[in-house]
């Protein structure tokens, strides 16, 4: 599954090698980290590596298959 991982403040080359993995991209004042992640097991050592490395987790969202996440997931869009 594809997932976006939004962190709060911009993350520089150090902090970045902690996730090669996932493409990141500075959005304002936050990061948002991108890419594919295994299965669970893996979201959740990418998780426990955020909480590890002192970063704070603002936002988790996986991508549907055609890219678009659905603002309420389980909700219709109108």
């Amino acid at each position: 599954m594809r997932y976006e991982i939004r962190v709060r403040g911009r993350l520089g080359r150090t902090m970045l090698a902690a996730f090669p993995a996932l493409r990141a991209q500075a959005d304002g004042q936050d990061t948002v980290l991108t890419g594919t992640v295994a299965d669970q097991a893996a979201l959740y050592g990418v998780l426990a590596q955020i909480e590890a490395l002192g970063l704070e987790l603002l936002e988790v969202r996986r991508e549907s298959p055609s890219g678009v996440t659905p603002a309420h997931p389980g909700r219709p869009e109108r």
